[in-house]
């Protein structure tokens, strides 16, 4: 016996409001038949004996079909599917995902004038991914129930949640329709819980701009920052949230009474975010990542299901030519991949090209904040190959052979995260950008010593914060039709940007 919540039949849908009430519906349905049935499962005997009743729901779906010969305007970079066919994905938190399933639902109908199908997928909702933010659930099980809580739920598969789609190794099967997305809501739902574990912060108040960063100082430099737009009543910025949830709104903003009050973590989590937010989405997330590219790929594989718009790492970097300086800028347009992380999702072989968009972003914002320009704009900002290594200290391994490496390719800095970040951007599609500052030159003797660390950090990474916001400024001012790139799709791309 299996319980289901009520069926309702799929139906068709010419407005993106009404299709994404139908999916608001179809989800809150089903994540209320689940959340009850836990309730009077937990109520239940602790020592439950016997064939348990199965508790199921599914997450919803839409569906989108084209009838062969239709061409869209393929000048676009996303809203669209380049030929006839039936495609389809499956769909979660409609509520946190709202704005944004409008958008694409909008453009699917705007591009194709045709309908959209809403209706419940044969996808189960695993117990955990059904649950509010707040709550838990099993400390107030016996032991017995817990053992026995996968005969009665489904629980987290993770045959349904992979890269398949993303990687372009996705084949469906005869008859069954193409993906609509690059995730499904399985793998969507897996990383918004990740997320809250990494960063220490709800994936609600993550904004459509990321920054990234290897060094805390940078982090310190954003609170300050962000606390003084708090306590301006004219900041485009509406509050400021820290690890634990921590909320401050901006002066003369009521509280929200459902607002659930944030409590400052015993320790910061592995890697902290803060968010500046805007009241449409388009505010700043700064996530302090960490050093090396595990770290680096493990928080973009779960922001990328968040569709942000784009992000930018700010951070240090060793300078590998000696006209460098230290505090000088490195603006990347070009990336030697030896951090290996993504060797089996992204071929060695795969360029990864620099966006102009950003790219002139990031340039323009080096000038604005240096007030420089001309000779003495390009002797504190040099553009070039950064490259990426997964060996702390490379230095150490003698023979000159990573030093030939790195002439060879023409690299003009070195880190631990830059190429991860833009391999990643290029696979999910983000657009993506690195500007490093140099805080050492181990190649020609300059390196990292606690004086002359310290007076780099005072003069330089105020300065260096200060570019990448303006440089998300810019992208935001410029608007983001013209940031998301053709660049970026493959031959046979998903509709939903």
């Amino acid at each position: 016996m299996i319980s289901l919540p009520p069926f309702i039949a799929p139906a068709s849908y010419h407005s993106a409001d009404e299709a994404l009430a139908q999916v608001r519906h179809l989800y809150d349905t089903a994540c209320t038949h689940l959340r009850d049935a836990l309730v009077a499962y937990i109520r239940g005997p602790a020592e439950p004996d016997g064939p348990l009743t199965r508790v199921r729901a599914f997450y919803p779906f839409v569906r989108l079909h084209v009838p062969v010969g239709r061409h869209p305007d393929t000048r676009l970079s996303y809203g669209f599917v380049t030929q006839g066919g039936t495609y389809e994905t499956t769909l979660t938190d409609p509520h946190l995902f709202g704005k944004y399933y409008r958008e694409q639902f909008r453009l699917l109908l705007e591009n194709h004038g045709v309908t959209l199908e809403v209706g419940t997928s044969h996808e189960p909702i695993p117990l955990p991914f059904s649950l509010g933010e707040h709550d838990h659930f099993e400390g107030g099980m016996s032991q017995t129930q817990r053992l026995r809580l996968a005969e009665v739920f489904d629980l987290p598969n993770l045959n349904a949640m992979n890269d398949r789609i993303a990687n372009g190794t996705y084949e469906p099967s005869p008859g069954e329709p193409a993906p609509l997305a690059l995730f499904t809501a399985p793998r969507v739902d897996y990383s918004l819980h990740r997320l809250r574990h990494y960063t220490g912060t709800s994936p609600s108040h993550f904004q459509n701009f990321v920054l990234f960063t290897n060094y805390q100082f940078y982090i310190d430099e954003f609170i300050a920052l962000g606390q003084q737009e708090m306590a301006d009543p004219d900041s485009q910025y509406t509050r400021f949230v820290q690890p634990g949830n921590v909320i401050t709104h901006r002066t003369g903003l009521p509280t929200p009474a459902d607002e659930v009050p944030g409590v400052p973590p015993p320790r910061l989590p592995q890697m902290p975010a803060y968010h500046l937010v805007r009241a449409d989405g388009s505010g700043i997330s700064f996530v302090n990542i960490g050093v090396g590219p595990s770290n680096a790929k493990t928080i973009t594989d779960h922001i990328a299901v968040l569709r942000p718009h784009a992000w930018i790492m700010v951070g240090h970097c060793a300078g590998l030519r000696n006209s460098q300086q230290l505090g000088d800028y490195v603006l990347a347009h070009g990336y030697v991949r030896e951090d290996h992380v993504l060797d089996e999702e992204l071929p060695m072989w795969i360029p990864i090209p620099a966006l102009a968009e950003v790219q002139i972003a990031l340039q323009l914002a080096v000038a604005d904040v240096t007030a420089l320009t001309g000779d003495e704009l390009k002797r504190v900002l040099r553009t070039g190959t950064v490259a990426t290594t997964d060996n702390r200290n490379w230095e150490l391994l003698g023979g000159g052979v990573p030093q030939r490496r790195f002439s060879q390719s023409r690299a003009v800095a070195l880190d631990m995260e830059s190429a991860t970040i833009a391999a990643n951007g290029f696979r999910f599609r983000v657009p993506y950008g690195t500007l490093l500052c140099v805080s050492d030159k181990p190649m020609h003797g300059e390196i990292k010593l606690p004086g002359m660390a310290n007076h780099f950090y005072r003069e330089r990474v105020n300065q260096h914060l200060k570019i990448g916001i303006r440089a998300i400024e810019r992208l935001r001012e410029d608007g983001v039709d013209h940031l998301h790139s053709r660049k970026l799709r493959s031959f046979m791309e998903v509709a939903f940007q």
